[in-house]
């Protein structure tokens, strides 16, 4: 699938069919996921699985009950690693949000171009989330999606048409 068209469409799933994601297709997206860039190449992110249904569950009410969540046959949360840098002046040892962040929308893009849904889920309870999947201190929970087969299949990607237009978001020499 062409780049701008998988952008286009890439929308917020929240209905999944049960099927498995094949292995080789998961593993394009994680391949995508690995390969993103980070500050300084430190890569300071892990990503979970989560394949377990009564998992899944519990975590979809760490992340204030969006059961659909343990709907899809795959939940992944990602993690990044708390590093004391100075990165960016004010940003700090938040440059590794910013690091996860990135490779978390290589991720959802990936899964777009393999015809899979995801929902990029920030509502959730952090400590909840890190007790449950035994996630160590040194570790901020980022976020949470599911990944699988829309239930509606293709219609599930139509292109938005609730965004700004480009001249109320983008300026040129000065704000």
């Amino acid at each position: 699938m062409e780049f701008y068209q998988v952008v286009r469409t890439r929308r917020s799933v929240r209905k999944y069919k049960p099927d498995p994601v094949p292995k080789e297709t998961l593993n394009r997206i994680l391949e995508a996921v690995r390969i993103a860039p980070s500050g300084s190449n430190r890569q300071p992110w892990k990503f979970i699985l989560i394949t377990d249904p009564a998992l899944k569950r519990k975590l979809a009410t760490a992340c204030h009950n969006q059961k659909f969540i343990a709907e899809a046959p795959i939940a992944i949360v990602a993690l990044a690693q708390k590093l004391q840098i100075n990165r960016g002046g004010y940003m700090g040892e938040m440059s590794t949000l910013m690091d996860t962040t990135i490779a978390f929308t290589h991720l959802v893009l990936a899964a777009r171009a393999e015809a899979l849904g995801t929902c990029w889920i920030g509502a959730f309870n952090n400590d909840e989330i890190k007790k449950l999947l035994n996630i160590p201190d040194e570790y901020y929970v980022v976020a949470v999606t599911p990944l699988g087969s829309p239930a509606n299949g293709e219609k599930a990607f139509t292109e938005t048409v609730d965004r700004k237009p480009l001249k109320e978001i983008v300026t040129e020499n000065e704000f």
